[in-house]
């Protein structure tokens, strides 16, 4: 089987380290905590004044790189490919690409290591990709109809609305994904 694996809160906790960082940069604006989100993109979750604020958190130097793992994801995509997947890391960069591609590379290569840097697809269209599974946080992916893919939803707060869709996280991932 093909396993595609998105990395932004799935794998890395990208909102963890943007509300950390938001926190200390900005304590006099309070945000919704990621637990709470309603909406996918946290811009569209704060006042539309925050935008160059978060703009300039998630784009700057060492963000992406510095994204913590997610509790057991690393362990989960290691034991898939072990189990005889082929597993590969799906994964937008940011429109505003110039740190967040080299760091995405750098991330896998620390957290997975060096072989997995060959298993990383950057893309903005996953549904183009070829696979049987696609693991992601994103309620709505772009041509989703169009892909060979089955999206299984990663548990987020954002994503509850979508009823449709199995959902896992990494404690219950290999139920979900072998027990039907």
């Amino acid at each position: 089987m093909i396993i595609l694996v998105d990395m932004d809160d799935v794998l890395a906790d990208f909102d963890g380290e943007f509300y950390r960082r938001w926190n200390l940069k900005h304590p006099e604006k309070p945000v919704v905590s990621p637990g709470f989100r309603k909406c996918f993109y946290i811009k569209d979750e704060l006042p539309a004044e925050y935008k160059p604020l978060i703009r300039q958190i998630n784009t700057e130097k060492g963000f992406v790189k510095s994204l913590p793992e997610i509790d057991g994801g690393v362990v989960a995509v290691n034991e898939l490919m072990t189990m005889g997947h082929e597993v590969f890391i799906c994964t937008a960069p940011l429109d505003i690409y110039s740190n967040c591609v080299l760091e995405k590379y750098e991330w896998i290569d620390e957290h997975l290591g060096f072989d997995w840097t060959k298993r990383l697809i950057l893309t903005k269209e996953k549904a183009l990709i070829k696979g049987d599974i696609l693991i992601d946080d994103k309620p709505d992916i772009k041509n989703e109809e169009t892909a060979q893919w089955k999206q299984i939803l990663y548990d987020k707060s954002y994503n509850r609305h979508i009823t449709n869709k199995k959902r896992l996280t990494w404690k219950n991932w290999k139920e979900v994904l072998f027990n039907d």
